[in-house]
């Protein structure tokens, strides 16, 4: 006889191996007990396995199942599960965008000569500069009055007025140029102490064109304000002190920003340079709207004392 898979169900239909209600079982021969034995046995062990895979967990129970059916299938399976955990731990569904390179902050000074600066918070230069300010400010008040023509005009509010036109008129390099120029030549050079019979005094632009003199300050604080009423945005306009090394004196002189540099307004000179260009002069202090700076001590231009100064145009 051929055991089938459901074999265990029919055996206790045969009338040979039926079993009273005293569990006695009357055989036909020992042949017949043997094979009825032999059964029985194995039917309780099957029994066994079954009951020991049904109580065991549902995930051994799918590994066993497969590992019955195909050993290479459960290896691929046991693989391709520790491939989906990996990337589950590694790649996930929704990627993160990757992460951005860390910029790069410089503690360098981006205004002219590229150098560090330290706010100035108090002295005489803060006090002077503070002073210029308010007097600008008065400046402002005239040369509205004048745009408007409700009242009379000075003659240096008129001057002052045709600088920031002409200015205005012109863009770019050209724009700073032609300020340099016209308030070169609107200015004669004069020390303070003859004008105004003390060491050092900060004029505002029309105070300095009501006389027509002034020294290197007074002609810088009239560039520093024309540029900005003929179109330059605040902060590319600076006014910068300067140690002047081949006298040994300090220097005023107006730096603008163009096309990512600083062009230096002189009135030593017409034409324009760059604050790279500035041999045999060391950065103090630089001046714009937000206050009085200083140029960190550095050794930057020692090697420019050797260098002639530029000349006159």
């Amino acid at each position: 006889m051929v055991l089938r898979e459901d074999d265990h169900f029919a055996i206790a239909d045969q009338p040979s191996l039926q079993c009273g209600k005293a569990a006695t079982c009357f055989m036909l021969n020992t042949k017949n007990a043997i094979i009825a034995i032999f059964v029985l046995v194995s039917l309780f062990t099957a029994g066994s396995e079954t009951n020991a895979l049904v109580d065991a967990p549902a995930s051994s129970a799918v590994i066993a199942t497969t590992h019955v059916r195909s050993h290479d299938q459960v290896k691929v399976r046991t693989h391709d599960d520790s491939d989906v955990a990996a990337r589950d731990l590694s790649e996930p569904s929704v990627k993160s965008p990757p992460l951005a390179k860390p910029s790069i902050h410089s503690s360098t000074f981006t205004g002219p000569f590229g150098l560090n600066v330290v706010p100035v918070v108090h002295g005489e230069l803060l006090t002077k500069w503070r002073g210029v300010e308010a007097d600008i400010r008065a400046d402002s008040e005239v040369l509205a009055r004048c745009l408007d023509g409700t009242e009379f005009c000075p003659s240096a509010a008129r001057k002052f007025l045709a600088i920031i036109a002409e200015g205005r008129a012109r863009t770019g390099r050209a724009r700073i140029g032609v300020i340099n120029r016209a308030i070169n030549f609107a200015i004669r050079p004069m020390s303070d102490f003859a004008q105004w019979g003390v060491p050092d005094r900060w004029s505002a632009p029309l105070a300095t064109l009501t006389t027509g003199r002034g020294d290197c300050e007074d002609y810088a604080i009239a560039k520093y304000v024309a540029l900005r009423a003929a179109g330059v945005a605040d902060d590319d306009v600076r006014l910068v002190i300067v140690r002047n090394l081949a006298v040994g004196d300090d220097h005023a002189v107006v730096a603008a920003r163009l096309d990512g540099g600083w062009m230096i307004l002189d009135n030593r000179w017409l034409a324009l340079v760059e604050d790279v260009e500035m041999y045999r002069a060391v950065p103090l202090f630089v001046m714009d709207n937000t206050g009085v700076k200083q140029f960190e001590p550095t050794t930057v231009y020692a090697s420019h004392a050797s260098a002639p100064l530029p000349r006159r145009s």
